[in-house]
């Protein structure tokens, strides 16, 4: 982009939440038609939101309708990044603003991901399928280094919930924690653990702890892409449901409930659904306009 060229518009959503000062915020810009990558980075980089959503015409072949297909493209301040929920989120909920709810498709660096809005009240959800997932373990040593950058000791942890590095679109370590008071108190290594979530591509680290059967509280730290801490992450709900599925910690169908932000003084609520004889893991929410 050059100095002379016209300036992109750049929404701000905040998804996950129905209130802007909740949930994770994100910019959306919908027509990024004259944005290289450096500009992209610069627009998400000003923003100083954990991501920002691209959109440019959608690759031929992928299907939609006309419109309502779309390549997206996310950056977090630092560096882009493969697949970003609530910036996906906020997209689907700008676009249905304008464009009416229904059904979106979305070409992302991970795959396509297909997103529904609903409305209902006069409230607009979303609702996005990821593309199919997989877990996988960690080894002793990079445990060991992630939980010295958290000043975790091992035995917070709960033993019911192994460490695994779980993907659905984007890499994300799930540790658990064994009490509320554990995932609460989150001070850690910013330089330390960034150093091991570059070696391992990690997006987020996702920060659990078990309230009931089917309801978790999560936090995100968030060093590679700039940011201490993701207020509300859809691609690591996305990799949750995946993993706890895949390690029967929830049957194979169930609907999930995620509370993420009140420790940042940001609260949001991630659904999370998971249907038996389909690996894709739906992860849905509301949101509104920032502003």
């Amino acid at each position: 982009m050059t100095i002379n060229a016209p300036q992109p518009e750049v929404l701000r959503y905040t998804a996950f939440s129905g209130t802007p000062d909740g949930g994770n915020p994100a910019g959306v810009v919908l027509d990024a038609t004259g944005l290289d990558d450096d500009a992209m980075l610069a627009v998400a980089a000003g923003l100083g939101y954990s991501e920002s959503a691209f959109l440019t015409a959608p690759p031929e072949g992928l299907g939609g309708e006309g419109e309502r297909a779309y390549t997206i493209r996310y950056f977090s301040p630092k560096a882009e990044v493969p697949f970003c929920g609530h910036a996906t989120v906020a997209t689907a909920l700008a676009l249905a603003e304008r464009t009416g709810p229904g059904k979106l498709l979305f070409a992302t660096p991970a795959g396509t991901v297909p997103v529904e809005v609903t409305e209902q009240d006069g409230t607009l959800r979303a609702t996005l399928t990821s593309v199919e997932p997989h877990v996988e373990g960690i080894t002793d040593a990079d445990l060991a280094e992630a939980l010295a950058a958290l000043d975790w000791p091992a035995a917070d942890l709960d033993p019911a919930f192994p460490p695994r590095v779980a993907f659905a679109g984007a890499r994300h370590l799930v540790l658990a924690a064994a009490t509320r008071a554990r995932l609460a108190d989150l001070a850690y290594d910013f330089a330390r653990l960034e150093a091991l979530m570059h070696r391992l591509d990690l997006t987020t680290v996702q920060l659990v702890w078990r309230e009931s059967a089917t309801v978790f509280h999560v936090r995100d730290p968030f060093p590679v892409g700039g940011v201490v801490e993701d207020p509300a992450t859809g691609a690591a709900a996305a990799a949750f449901g995946a993993y706890a599925r895949d390690l029967g910690l929830v049957p194979e169908d169930a609907v999930l409930t995620l509370h993420q932000g009140e420790d940042l003084g940001r609260p949001g609520e991630l659904t999370v659904t998971l249907r038996a004889g389909d690996p894709r893991v739906r992860v849905s929410g509301a949101g509104t306009r920032i502003g």
